[in-house]
């Protein structure tokens, strides 16, 4: 498909994207801007597009993909700047909150508890406070993922009873 042939389908298909636009962005500018980017991008990958391939399908998902980039940016970027002479980053969405069942269970009463544990809810719930995920330790000990999803929680039920903290 020549440029030019790829241009004007282009142009013929882009009208559709401004009412998506508006419904992801809901403002006149961000909707603008994300349907200049849009078609900028199509313009740029032309040589991934494939002939036969539906057009409008193919643009919005590249519409789809750029408003999510730009979501998860504009997350990562609600970080202020301190101008203290030690010049931190802080994050402007995190809040300290003081938990006082941290100070009053002690890590050998905790450590005690968990291994009080039956193996069948200890081995998952030790992996899963390591820091595993539900699929890598059901993968792991060669059961459902249902099935440790189910020990982890009956772990920390009974962990619960153990520390008298329901």
């Amino acid at each position: 498909m020549s440029t030019i042939e790829f241009n004007e389908m282009l142009l013929s298909n882009a009208e559709f994207l401004k009412p998506f636009t508006a419904t992801l962005t809901h403002d006149q500018d961000d909707a603008r801007d994300l349907y200049q980017e849009t078609l900028c991008k199509a313009l740029a990958n032309q040589d991934k597009y494939h002939e036969g391939t539906n057009i409008k399908a193919w643009l919005y998902t590249i519409m789809r993909n750029i408003f999510i980039n730009h979501y998860r940016r504009r997350a990562k970027q609600r970080t202020i700047f301190d101008h203290t002479p030690n010049e931190f980053l802080l994050n402007q969405g995190a809040h300290a909150v003081h938990n006082e069942a941290l100070s009053t269970i002690s890590l050998k009463e905790m450590q005690a508890a968990i291994y009080k544990l039956p193996a069948l809810f200890r081995n998952p719930f030790l992996l899963y406070f390591e820091g595993y995920r539900y699929n890598e330790i059901a993968k792991a000990l060669h059961e459902p993922l249902g099935t440790i999803k189910s020990r982890i929680h009956f772990a920390r039920k009974l962990l619960k009873k153990q520390i008298n903290r329901s």
